[in-house]
């Protein structure tokens, strides 16, 4: 059969995401030429491929065999690619790396000396929220994930490497900005703006409550950081959120770090990647370097804390 590593990468889009648009938006295409790509598959097996369900397509039994063919395909291509920069060492090389939605604020400035230092590898940064990550991980998507909460139940390696602290933050005119030691009771009191079920930093809020016997009066559930940063600047409750997502509107007296007994929660970032996943050099190379810059990571966070600390 006639058909191209381009056009099976073009359908494994569709199957998986149950849209052309949405497929469209991921590769970077227009709408009629994945819809041509795919017309062009199902031409060249001689079956349908796809069925429409509501507003989504899911894949026919055909389908399922053509989307497991084009991931194998994607495999193969990747080991080689892995191969051959193995060869040519740290020269030359890909790094696929995907990270949760908070760890947008840190992960990013610690490409950037990587980067200088091989200027001549070519990185590739995905950012989705916890469930989107954990997906790409399962299905082994890219070399290296960056996560707080490693998903259970799957053959991987985590690794720690640096803090990921969660602290209450407030209106910087708050009645509880500025005062020490206040109680998890008296911040119970107040309403609170959470993460979305699912995504990690609500996950580890949820075990600590559960663990301090403390319910809070959710009054909005948002689906970004920036969205309740936002939302607590302008009055509207306060927080748990990572410190790693807070210091530059912190030390700007844009928002209040409170400072709670028991608080902050601790946790830690983790870099995570398939147990049988060969790393390549470059991979590899990314992984020692983020273990070493943990610890600058860690004096950030400390310096951030002293900075935002309340006053007497």
């Amino acid at each position: 059969m006639n058909i191209t590593s381009r056009q099976l990468r073009t359908f494994e889009a569709v199957a998986r995401l149950g849209s052309f648009s949405r497929a469209a938006k991921e590769l970077h295409l227009s709408q009629p030429t994945v819809s041509q790509q795919v017309k062009q598959i199902a031409d060249a097996v001689g079956m349908p491929l796809l069925d429409q369900s509501g507003r989504a397509v899911v894949p026919t039994d055909a389908g399922l065999l053509v989307g497991e063919t084009a991931r194998e395909v994607s495999r193969a291509m990747e080991a080689l690619q892995t191969s051959l920069a193995e060869l040519k060492g740290l020269k030359q090389g890909r790094l696929k790396v995907s990270v949760v939605t908070t760890a947008k604020y840190f992960v990013p400035r610690l490409l950037g000396p990587f980067m200088k230092r091989h200027p001549d590898i070519d990185v590739a940064l995905e950012v989705g929220n916890r469930a989107e990550i954990v997906n790409r991980l399962s299905r082994n998507e890219d070399d290296l994930y960056i996560m707080g909460m490693p998903p259970r139940g799957m053959d991987i390696v985590r690794v720690p490497f640096a803090d990921n602290p969660i602290v209450a933050i407030a209106p910087v005119d708050h009645p509880l900005a500025g005062k020490r030691h206040v109680s998890l009771a008296q911040l119970a009191l107040h309403p609170f703006i959470l993460r979305e079920d699912g995504s990690g930093t609500r996950m580890a809020c949820e075990r600590f409550l559960r663990d301090q016997r403390l319910k809070l009066r959710i009054r909005m559930e948002l689906g970004s950081n920036e969205a309740i940063k936002q939302a607590v600047a302008g009055g509207l409750g306060l927080s748990l959120l990572s410190l790693h997502a807070l210091i530059a509107e912190a030390n700007r007296g844009e928002l209040a770090v409170l400072d709670v007994r028991h608080l902050p929660i601790r946790r830690s970032w983790f870099i995570v990647h398939r147990a049988n996943k060969h790393l390549s050099a470059v991979a590899r190379a990314f992984f020692d370097y983020l273990q070493v810059e943990g610890i600058r990571l860690r004096r950030e966070l400390e310096a951030a804390r002293l900075s935002v600390r309340p006053r007497n």
